[in-house]
């Protein structure tokens, strides 16, 4: 065993030896592995071990990879969507350069229908050309690949589990059930709202005292929730209502969240989202 061990630790060294050594120094030694032998792999493991010691290894993860990871990263998104606003403050909290590229919905790229041929919507990251698709995939994804960076999602398994239960309860009722509320006016509206609310509620309960969803820093709940902050505006006018009155622990938490640059910066002004909302209630003949 030992001299099969040996013999395979010899045969890498060669392989060393080929690419790193001088032709002179190659000369001296004869590869042919019917002359292996313990004595010879022996002084040979020793002659190679003096040369090599002061080499460095390259370690997993070494900033040399890493840079070759992130050499060119792209986001698909529209200023208004609160979905690319979730890849954006992910962007921003851990820091990636990246390219935006603004796409005009009612006459989409061919970039995006070619990143995104399913669906055909954004946001779209694009790393080293592979595409990511749908905001909440893109945001785990940043976090794995960067996850020296800013981690937004926790470490401990039932922990993580519980904040993907979170982002999922925000796009299954709390956006969904936004979304209703200024496509319909009247009594019908009355009635979403209220169910909106209810929604909002639940989040509010979840907080409890904690500053973010992720306890005393900023994380993935906090980044899915924090974009529907910049809609409030709309809701308000559009349904006559305020949200401080009903959800005051969620309007300070969401203000605590704007205090970060992340967030801020990706979050556009609540009057023209709110100019925005009432554009398209006209087009669908609600105003």
């Amino acid at each position: 065993m030992y001299e099969v061990d040996a013999t395979c630790r010899y045969l890498q060294h060669i392989d060393y030896f080929k690419r790193e050594s001088s032709p002179q120094s190659r000369c001296r030694y004869n590869y042919k592995l019917c002359e292996v032998t313990p004595n010879s792999v022996y002084h040979t493991l020793h002659r190679l071990n003096r040369a090599t010691r002061n080499k460095p290894s390259p370690k997993e993860g070494a900033p040399q990879q890493r840079a070759s990871m992130a050499e060119e990263v792209i986001l698909l998104d529209t200023w208004v969507s609160p979905f690319g606003m979730r890849a954006r403050i992910a962007l921003a909290e851990k820091g990636i350069k990246h390219e935006h590229r603004e796409e005009d919905l009612g006459n989409k790229s061919d970039t995006l229908l070619k990143m995104n041929p399913i669906h055909k919507t954004i946001p779209v990251l694009i790393h080293n050309g592979k595409p990511v698709c749908e905001s909440n995939n893109i945001v785990q994804y940043l976090d794995e690949v960067w996850h020296d960076k800013s981690p937004l999602l926790p470490s401990d398994p039932y922990l993580k589990a519980q904040a993907r239960f979170w982002a999922d309860f925000v796009d299954r009722k709390v956006f969904d059930a936004g979304r209703k509320v200024w496509v319909t006016k009247g009594e019908e509206q009355k009635s979403l709202m209220e169910e909106f609310i209810g929604h909002l509620k639940t989040l509010e309960a979840e907080l409890g005292d904690e500053p973010y969803f992720g306890g005393e820093k900023m994380g993935y709940v906090d980044v899915t929730m924090v974009p529907i902050y910049s809609w409030f505006h709309a809701y308000e006018v559009s349904g006559n209502f305020s949200f401080e009155s009903h959800c005051p622990k969620l309007v300070a938490w969401a203000e605590r969240c704007m205090q970060h640059h992340s967030v801020s910066k990706a979050l556009p002004d609540p009057e023209k989202v709110y100019q925005y909302v009432l554009q398209l209630r006209k087009r669908l003949g609600i105003e």
